[in-house]
């Protein structure tokens, strides 16, 4: 991402088509928070419960918005 990408106190909406274990969302949060983004949701089409992404998120103060979630076995 280009240092010049978000201006200091912007309003972001992080999008996926999916949030999994959260790992590429954190990173893209702590990215975003290097910059002094505000984070307003993280928003996702899919979502997998199980393997805890949705957690992780919100545990680091992001809302987290799905469309579906798919639960395991």
């Amino acid at each position: 991402m280009h240092r010049d990408a978000i201006e200091p106190s912007e309003k972001v909406i992080l999008v996926d088509d999916l949030i999994a274990t959260g790992g590429t969302a954190e990173g893209a949060v702590k990215l975003l928070r290097q910059m002094q983004a505000e984070i307003v949701a993280a928003c996702f089409v899919i979502d997998l419960p199980e393997l805890g992404g949705r957690a992780k998120l919100e545990a680091l103060g992001v809302p987290v918005r799905t469309l579906i979630a798919f639960e395991g076995h």
